[in-house]
């Protein structure tokens, strides 16, 4: 069998044959469908082939891209974990202005009957007497303070002036022993008088006949008798009644409305109601 390009063919002929077969297969490619299926088969053959060929660019691609997002994910996470914290620490600002706020309006309307002359006031530190309950504020007889005026908090009374200096007084609190506030039950108007008996936690109604309608849950404000304290401002809740009819008379405990083992700003009132001060 002889080869068509064999040894025996010239190399003009072989020229001639090459450039006659591109003439044909460009005119029928132009003329005709058949080298556009030609093509397409080829590519289809081919394609596999140039997916092997390009695999390891892609490999290499999809890894660098796969490190540069790992990388950018973590650049990401530390900015928001950044963001994050400052967000809380300016979450937990907001939150303490809004408590502070809250109290500062609840010091500024606490009383059914306000009166038109108060100020708001820091404590600075506690008595260490156990026997003694007993707060020092930041204001003195500089602000206008004297003994014997009201002190409140947000919640309700919390007791009296005792000896004002000139920037600092003295607050003895309600529970103490020697420390008395006129009260009237909220439900039924019925007065009588609530006494320190030295626990924090705990007042005791003097003198109660077994008769009195008091009962558990009822709620002691200020009756206004005695002009240290307007009336109307809450002192204390009914927490315990004991009728023995072996004792004169009943013995009846309470718990302070006021948060008196966490009281940190108070509220001074002043007896004449018609005096106005500006609010520091």
């Amino acid at each position: 069998m002889k080869l068509l390009f064999g040894q025996t063919i010239s190399l003009q002929l072989r020229l001639f044959v090459a450039v006659l077969l591109s003439i044909v297969l460009i005119a029928g490619d132009k003329f005709t469908q058949g080298g556009t299926v030609v093509r397409t088969s080829l590519n289809t053959l081919v394609s596999p082939l140039i997916y092997v060929a390009n695999l390891p660019y892609e490999i290499f691609s999809l890894g660098a891209k796969s490190l540069h997002t790992r990388d950018q994910l973590l650049s990401e996470n530390e900015a928001l974990k950044k963001k994050q914290m400052l967000q809380s620490e300016q979450l937990q600002q907001y939150q303490f202005l809004a408590r502070e706020n809250q109290k500062l309006r609840a010091l500024l309307g606490s009383s059914a009957k306000q009166s038109n002359r108060k100020k708001i006031a820091q404590v600075l530190s506690v008595h260490s007497n156990p026997y003694s309950h007993q707060v020092v504020i930041n204001r003195g007889t500089t602000d206008g303070l004297s003994e014997g005026q009201a002190v409140i908090d947000e919640m309700g009374v919390v007791g009296q002036l005792t000896k004002v200096g000139s920037t600092t007084s003295r607050v003895l609190l309600m529970t103490d022993t020697t420390h008395a506030t006129p009260v009237r039950i909220l439900r039924n108007d019925v007065r009588t008088v609530v006494e320190g008996i030295g626990k924090i936690n705990v007042v005791k109604l003097s003198h109660v006949p077994h008769s009195l309608d008091v009962r558990i849950g009822d709620v002691l404000v200020t009756s206004g008798l005695g002009g240290t304290f307007p009336e109307g401002y809450p002192v204390a809740v009914v927490t315990e009644i004991n009728r023995d009819e072996g004792r004169p008379f009943a013995q009846v405990f309470a718990e302070p409305i006021a948060q008196l083992d966490r009281i940190r700003l108070l509220v001074i009132l002043w007896r004449n109601q018609q005096e106005q001060i500006s609010d520091d």
